[in-house]
């Protein structure tokens, strides 16, 4: 049984202008699933109906079978399903590490000692333990996009959606954001939804979704996905680094195997055409 579904959902935020259009997902249980397209696709409104943020206007959204039709059950859907937001600081709310960590459950009520397990978790799962009693202020904006993903495992969610969360931080942020999010789905078996703009932060997924215009257009493994190039540059979506600079190389006369989609294919490939030299 999947973790959460969507049936024929269609939401409008003016009642008018369908965001979401007859949109049907499920999200399996340990599932690293990323969601591009192009601004105004619905990706961003997709994430917030998962959360209950956003009720849809047809059809229906279940995590764990609660339904957010009920309202007596969106507070069981939003423990189950966090949100990470694009700005880290809009998400800090204490002048603590821990403190903000703790929030959360704190405000769930749960007991002191389980809050500071909890904190223990999330800190450990982020890499950020030795940061706990530092201030949020100090620290770089992926260390804060870090302590942000540790606020919403603090709360133990089944699901982590990433809704940009690394569209304001430099590379070095990113990589250390990423490597958490692979860590926490490989190692602790969170089921992951990204939504991002980068292409090539999408690779190690075991699913892509790929919305147009408020509908699922593409879905597939990465491999899959980027197999259909021109579909892909249709949709207004770039290739991977890779593929890009291969086909590049290729169009420059370079005998290169089609269908380089990692940085590791494509320094496999032109260390085999060196050795043939």
């Amino acid at each position: 049984m999947p973790l959460a579904k969507l049936e024929n959902v269609t939401f409008s935020y003016d009642k008018k202008i369908n965001v979401i259009k007859d949109v049907s997902l499920q999200i399996e249980k340990g599932e690293y699933v990323a969601v591009i397209g192009k601004n105004g696709s619905g990706k961003s409104t997709l994430a917030k109906l998962l959360n209950a943020l956003l009720i849809p206007d047809k059809g229906s959204v279940t995590v764990d079978e609660y339904s957010s039709a009920n309202k007596k059950q969106l507070f069981e859907i939003r423990k189950r399903v966090g949100v990470v937001f694009q700005n880290p600081d809009n998400q800090i709310v204490a002048s603590i590490v821990e403190d903000d960590v703790a929030f959360g459950p704190e405000n769930l009520g749960i007991p002191r000692k389980e809050i500071g397990e909890r904190i223990d978790y999330a800190l450990n799962a982020v890499g950020m333990q030795e940061y706990r009693h530092s201030s949020p202020m100090h620290l770089s904006g992926g260390q804060k996009q870090r302590i942000a993903i540790a606020g919403v495992l603090a709360l133990k969610p089944e699901i982590l959606v990433l809704d940009e969360s690394t569209a304001m931080l430099d590379p070095k942020g990113r990589k250390e954001v990423l490597d958490t999010v692979r860590e926490l789905n490989a190692v602790h078996g969170v089921t992951v939804i990204t939504i991002t703009h980068y292409m090539d932060e999408i690779l190690d997924a075991d699913r892509v979704i790929v919305m147009q215009n408020g509908k699922i257009a593409m879905e597939g493994t990465p491999r899959r996905i980027f197999s259909e190039k021109e579909k892909i540059k249709k949709l207004g979506l770039e290739l991977p680094l890779a593929m890009r600079i291969s086909e590049e190389l290729i169009s420059r006369g370079l005998p290169l195997k089609e269908g380089i989609l990692t940085r590791e294919d494509l320094a496999e490939e032109l260390c085999s055409l060196k050795r043939k030299i």
